[in-house]
């Protein structure tokens, strides 16, 4: 039975192929045109290089009953290719002359050659698979140099590569006929590597490289050279080398970039490392199941494009509604508000064409930058940020401003600057709630998203004032009757156009500092600030030539942060510790617990605070207040190193069961040791690492419920970018015996 489908099976195959063969000579009979087939399937013309080029596994091939030959022809000097089924030739013979004859043969020759070799060495070595196959290379010097006579490298990986055209047209009058049109090539590119390669059993190689990975440091280089038992050089490692020792009093490191070598003398050996690290040391001290942990901020470092009053009335009532903390006081009440941004995604489920003024809902002078065309209306209650309390909108063109395309030439024929007065932009972005916070007491965002130096922040938001039955509104909004693609009117709160002598300036909060930390606990929390500029050389948490009313005051109290007690009572010059007011993102206070940020209740805690504080000593001013801070960007700021002295010193508390959060992400494997009342804990016994997550799990639950202090040291590669620190040491061993 078997035999008789295997047979039937050939005759099947026999006769698809001789109608493949019949219906194109079929067509060709029909007409004189060239058939076109409609799916690009190789037509076996009796060619044997096309023959021998279609044997792809997508192809039918031939079945065992077809059978072709050569045969030459000394008459002619020609060769004849004939295709057979049995006795009958189901092709039209295909001849070549011998010039022909011979580069086919030399082709399929140089081809066959190759296949043999690859299929030995497969069936020999077992590496069949690899790109490089095992080289042998002989002589006796390359095996006493590199241990054997072999070299094999290994290659796994992809690279892609993205070619495009983008041709973008804009109908805007403003610009040029050669600036509406702009075309641009788009490349992109993304490699995978994964090399590995030995020479000899002494010399290996590994490199790991990927374009797409979130962090530089997961690109790893090593070269190696190991030595034999007898050799004075045991090992030579450039690249990606660590240098982990034994002891607890000088502990190494596991993530460093450079050169490593070890060498023995008898019984003696010496290592040694010269190299840059990656990594920042951190430890972390948990005692009780709550987690301990330092933190230290320069007063440059404050959390900018994240924080933004709505308008500058808010600005200017800030210090004057938090100095009598716990108490806020407002009388303002935000209940509606729309936050957009730059559109740098490729989703506009939420997004509308919109600009955004500078001075809109500006209602004093000196608030208003644009003041040669924008002027204060004389309206009532024209101090409350709203749309009426300049003249800004009063003599619009509203057809002209509502147009994507004639916004831009319309403002600027009317005298405004854009990317200073106004920024149009288009189709963007509406921020959910849960990428902003509102105070609505205290007017201003806190962003739960980072914004690029290129995007563009605008509002429009609505509030009511205890007492008044008025709405006051600045800007419009999306579910108003301005129907898209219609531009909406916004406020301005940040521009692509850094101007520091701008109002707008003005408007992002320099009083935030993150202390990277989350679900801080009041309990254990210390804040101090300290000076370092003396001239003695030691910090001190007070101005040491301070005189009258600043005399020996703490710089807590004096930038109104240590006024109260524990009890959250009022107290003549505090009581030295950091007024613990948690909120202050929503409601008004010093610090938010849940993101571990310090807002000052000052704007300028390190500038015109300083100032006011020593108003009748111009002197001390001069020497202490860091305007520059203020009125610079931080990059132009930090060039007065004269006046970066202050510092934020202190550390706090979280809650904590067997997990403890490292603060980092990717930490380097190896790198984190935990002990416990100064006895090193045992990874996989004690305790747990997930090192991508950076986060310890205590397996010992007896060591939590015993109070026992619990230290744990890292390595975090996130200040890498920033930071790398030069490392260099050497180690010497002797063994006395192996029994010593």
């Amino acid at each position: 039975m078997r035999k008789y489908i295997i047979k039937n099976i050939k005759h099947i195959f026999t006769l698809v192929l001789l109608l493949s063969v019949i219906m194109p000579l079929s067509l060709k009979a029909q007409t004189n045109d060239s058939v076109q087939l409609v799916y690009p399937i190789p037509y076996d013309d009796g060619n044997p290089t096309n023959y021998d080029n279609n044997k792809s596994g997508l192809f039918l091939q031939d079945p065992d009953n077809v059978t072709r030959e050569i045969i030459y022809d000394p008459a002619t000097g020609k060769y004849t290719f004939y295709s057979k089924i049995g006795d009958f030739m189901y092709k039209d013979p295909y001849s070549m002359d011998q010039k022909q004859y011979l580069d086919y043969y030399n082709k399929k020759s140089t081809k066959d050659y190759w296949k043999e070799r690859r299929e030995a060495v497969s069936s020999t070595s077992g590496n069949g698979n690899q790109l490089i196959p095992t080289i042998f290379v002989g002589g006796k010097a390359f095996d006493k140099i590199f241990g054997s006579n072999t070299i094999d490298i290994k290659l796994q990986g992809s690279a892609d590569v993205t070619f495009g055209l983008k041709h973008q047209r804009r109908n805007d009058p403003s610009l040029t006929i050669s600036q509406q049109r702009t075309t641009n090539f788009d490349f992109d590119e993304s490699i995978q590597l994964s090399a590995a390669a030995k020479i000899g059993e002494k010399i290996e190689f590994k490199l790991n490289y990927n374009t797409e990975t979130q962090f530089t440091f997961d690109n790893k280089f090593t070269l190696k050279y190991e030595g034999d038992e007898d050799d004075i050089i045991q090992l030579i490692e450039a690249g990606n080398v660590s240098m982990p020792l034994q002891s607890s009093l000088i502990t190494g490191t596991q993530s460093l970039f450079g050169l490593k070598t070890k060498l023995q003398f008898g019984k003696t050996s010496v290592t040694s490392v010269i190299s840059y690290q990656e990594s920042e040391t951190q430890n972390i001290s948990v005692s009780g199941g709550a987690l301990t942990n330092e933190y230290v901020i320069e007063c440059l470092d404050y959390e900018e494009n994240r924080h933004f009053f709505l308008s500058q009335y808010f600005r200017d009532n800030y210090e004057k509604a938090l100095e009598n903390l716990p108490l806020v006081t407002s009388d303002i009440n935000i209940n509606k508000i729309e936050v957009w941004i730059t559109n740098t995604t490729s989703n506009y489920e939420n997004s509308r064409n919109i600009v955004a003024f500078t001075d809109l809902g500006e209602g004093e002078a000196e608030w208003i930058y644009n003041n040669e065309k924008i002027q204060p209306s004389n309206a009532i209650g024209a101090k409350y940020p709203d749309n009426t309390v300049n003249t800004l909108l009063n003599n619009m063109d509203y057809n002209s401003l509502r147009s994507l395309n004639s916004v831009t030439s319309y403002l600027t024929t009317e005298g405004y600057t854009s990317g200073k007065d106004f920024e149009k932009l288009q189709k963007a972005r509406k921020l959910n709630p849960s990428e902003y916070v509102l105070n609505s007491k205290l007017g201003f965002i806190t962003l739960n998203i980072n914004l690029n130096a290129n995007q563009t922040l605008a509002v429009a938001y609505q509030y009511t004032v205890i007492g008044q039955d008025k709405v006051y509104q600045v800007g419009e909004f999306s579910d108003q009757s301005i129907t898209d693609p219609n531009l909406l009117v916004t406020k301005l709160l940040k521009s692509t156009t850094i101007d520091t002598k701008m109002p707008m300036w003005d408007l992002m909060m320099k009083n935030v500092y993150n202390i990277r930390a989350y679900q801080v606990s009041q309990n254990d929390f210390i804040m101090n600030i300290l000076y370092l500029g003396n001239s003695n050389g030691v910090s001190t948490g007070y101005f040491a030539d301070a005189k009258g009313d600043a005399k020996g005051q703490s710089l807590l109290h004096l930038m109104n942060l240590d006024n109260l007690n524990s009890q959250n009572n009022p107290v003549e010059g505090g009581d030295g510790l950091f007024d613990f007011i948690n909120g202050a993102t929503t409601n008004g206070g010093t610090i938010n617990a849940s993101t571990g940020r310090i807002y000052f209740p000052v704007l300028e805690p390190f500038g015109s605070h300083i100032r006011k504080i020593f108003e009748d000593e111009p002197a001390l001013a001069d020497k202490y207040a860091f305007d520059s801070l203020y009125s610079l960007t931080k990059t132009s700021a930090e060039q007065y190193t004269e006046k970066n002295k202050f510092r934020l010193e202190g550390h706090y508390t979280s809650s904590s069961g067997s997990e403890i959060n490292l603060n980092a992400l990717n930490v380097q494997p190896g790198s984190v040791n935990v002990s416990a009342g100064g006895v090193p804990l045992v990874e996989n016994v004690d305790y747990t690492v997930d090192y991508t997550l950076g986060r310890v799990t205590i397996l010992n639950e007896a060591l939590l419920n015993s109070g026992t202090n619990i230290n744990i040291s890292m390595e975090n590669n996130t200040a890498i970018s920033t930071m790398k620190k030069t490392f260099m040491g050497a180690r010497v061993e002797h063994e006395i015996n192996p029994d010593f």
